[in-house]
Formats: structure tokens, sequence, C-alpha cells
């Protein structure tokens, strides 16, 4: 009990500049800042409140392209890869010499949103494993010191801004396999670290009074994002450790430090995290994950599932599914299996996600080398042409 006091100690005085942000200022009242170029068709609405301008933009989008990329992509077995197979920290980091991303190609991705309909690009700048697509002062772990040696969330976001789309970048807050700081399977969190035979010596942590380090190590890389990139949006993964959780992370006055860095960015975790976020994306056709996190944590985290989607199921929210069957991340198809959907699918899809009031953010894997799939990119043209007309 008192460990738990000591930490929650902790977290506030990590947390305290957020709480004293300052008030958020209108365009107005902000005469250096600038309209984002996605935002230009709601500029009157964004001098005088920036977020509604951004949430009535979401609303009308429709339909945006996901990316699932990084160093699981060059193994081609999942992006869980190092969790399910068990792979020695110290093995795994050794793809980032392998990293190379010589067929990314920004632009095109960018053109290919815009063929195919969509309004807006969501990349994956920190998954599961830690490592970063984006330029980061905390940490070496990234495409930037990669084989790469490449921004690639700077490149996209350069693309985006040419075509005149959103960019929401993918955050990794409650699972990363990387940091020495994250907290271990002993207290209760068995889903967020690979179950190791050996302990791992890159692990530091050792009880919830190290945790406010990796809490720290999260806002500044969200400050890094945002004034680095100002995206649509954030967009947190995984849920589940939060429902379990709830105290551990204090996500409240992470939402609130986000907001006083940007006057329109978005944020949504998954099904939702506290029921604040201004979007919820449930996978596919779900909504609320209390079966799973039933099963997993009993029905006291189910019923906070239950209340937080409670808080989101007015809202217009978003749903993401995959252009692979079961795969986020590129996987070779395996004699038939992780077929790629077709033009019907998709427009099923999308009908679907308008029944229900959402989005549709729609997930191709790009190649190991960062290609988009040439199957996902006719299938996703053809869709563009039916769905502008």
């Amino acid at each position: 009990m008192n460990e738990r006091r000591e930490f929650i100690k902790n977290i506030s005085l990590i947390g305290g500049a957020a709480a004293l942000a300052p008030h958020l200022l209108t365009a107005a009242e902000r005469p250096g800042l600038v309209i984002p170029g996605y935002l230009s068709g709601y500029s009157d609405l964004y001098k005088t409140d920036p977020k509604k301008a951004s949430l009535a933009w979401f609303q009308n989008a429709g339909y945006g392209l996901f990316m699932h990329y990084g160093l699981y992509s060059i193994w081609g077995r999942g992006a869980w890869v190092q969790y399910m197979e068990k792979i020695p920290v110290a093995d795994y980091v050794k793809l980032k010499n392998e990293f190379t991303a010589k067929d990314f190609d920004a632009d095109y991705i960018a053109d290919l949103a815009v063929d195919s309909g969509m309004k807006y690009v969501n990349i994956t700048a920190k998954h599961h494993d830690g490592f970063c697509l984006f330029k980061s002062a905390q940490t070496d772990y990234t495409s930037v010191h990669s084989a790469a040696k490449r921004d690639l969330a700077g490149e996209l976001k350069t693309a985006c801004e040419k075509k005149g789309l959103g960019l929401f970048l993918y955050y990794s807050v409650a699972a990363d396999w990387h940091h020495p700081y994250f907290a271990s399977n002993k207290d209760g969190w068995e889903m967020y670290r690979p179950q190791y035979d050996k302990p791992q010596p890159e692990y530091k942590y050792k009880s919830l009074k190290d945790f406010p380090k990796y809490i720290a190590y999260v806002k500044a890389q969200l400050k890094e994002l945002i004034t680095q990139y100002n995206p649509a949006g954030i967009w947190f993964d995984p849920a589940m450790g939060l429902y379990a959780n709830a105290d551990i992370f204090p996500m409240e006055e992470i939402y609130t430090y986000i907001r006083s860095l940007s006057p329109h960015v978005l944020i949504s975790f998954k099904q939702g995290a506290t029921g604040t976020e201004d979007f919820a994306a449930p996978e596919r056709k779900a909504n609320s994950l209390s079966d799973k996190v039933k099963t997993l944590y009993g029905d006291k985290a189910a019923a906070l599932a239950d209340r937080v989607w409670d808080a989101h199921k007015n809202k217009h929210n978003e749903t993401c599914s995959t252009m692979q069957r079961g795969a986020w991340s590129y996987e070779p198809e395996n004699e038939g299996k992780r077929k790629h959907l077709g033009v019907d699918e998709v427009l099923e899809l999308l009908k679907d996600a308008k029944t229900r009031n959402m989005n549709l953010l729609l997930n191709t894997g790009p190649l190991p080398d960062g290609g988009i799939h040439k199957g996902d990119a006719e299938t996703l043209r053809k869709v563009g042409m039916i769905v502008k007309g």
C-alpha cells in the first residue's frame, strides 16, 4: 500500500506541469497560428474553436489509411513477433541495422490515399516493440538511427501537407517491450512483456516506484510528436492494460498535456481508456472490449470497459480494419492464408462504418522495405473511383 501511495505521488510530480497548463487560446488570440491545410475548409470555425473545427472535419472525413510498419515488418511474422516468439531484446534490436525502408515513399502513400478517397493517414510512430519512426531525443531506437537514417514520420508529414491530408500518429503507450522501466509481468501485467524464460538485462524495472520514468518518457515523446509534426491527432493503443490497471496510467493528465500543446489535436485510445477521448476506434465490427477483458482480468475490468464505451457510443467514432485478413503488419500469404480484401469487401466495410456513425480506418501493412502491397494499392484505387463517383 505504501509503495502504491509513493507511486501516485511520483506520477503527480511528473504530471504537475500538465495540470497547470494555461487556457488554450483561440486562433484569433494567437495571430501567429497557422491553420493546418487539411482544415482549410473549416477556417472560420477554427478561428473561434480549433477543436470543434477538427471534430467537424473528422466527422466528414469518413475514410483513412492506416499503416503498421516497423522492425517486425522485416521478418513478416506479425507485429507481435517479439512477444509471441519470445525474441530476446538484444537479438530483436539488431533488426535496426537491417531496417532500410528503401521503398518507403511518402509521396506515393499520400497520392494513394487521395486516389482512394481517403482524407487522412495514420502510421505506427511507435508500436509495442518500442521502435520509433520519428526523430526523438529520448532514444536512439528510431528509424533516424537505423540503417534507413530517415525520419519517416517527418516525410509523411510533408507529403500529407502537400495533399491536404490529416496525419494521425499511432503511439503504443500501454505496452513497450523495449523501454527499461515499463512495468513487469510480476505486477500482473502479463500481456505487456514477452514471457521470457530468462531475465532480460535491458529491463531495469524493479517496482511501481520505477514506472514514472516511463511516463516521463511518454510525455517527452508526445511533445516531440506534436511540436515536430503538428498532427491531426494522437492515436493510442493498446487499451487492455488500462482497463485492468486504471490507476497506473495518468491518462487524463496526459490528455491535458497534449491539448496544451495543440489547439486542434484529436485524441483516440482504441475502444477508449477514460471516456474523455475525442473518439474511440474499435477493431473491425467490435464496440466494447468487455468480453475479452472479462476473460483476462475479471468482472471489475469488464465493467470499466463498458462504462468507457458508454461515454463514446453517441459520438462520431472510427472503426479500424485490415486489408490483409487477420494481419496488421504485412505477412506472406502462406498457401492461401492471410488473403487480401477485394473491392466488394472494402465497400462493405465502408457501408458498415457509415451505418454505425463511424469513419473507416483501413490498414495496409507495408512490405519489409516499406513499399505498399501492389494488390492493396490496386484495390484501394478502384474503391476510390467508386467512392468519388
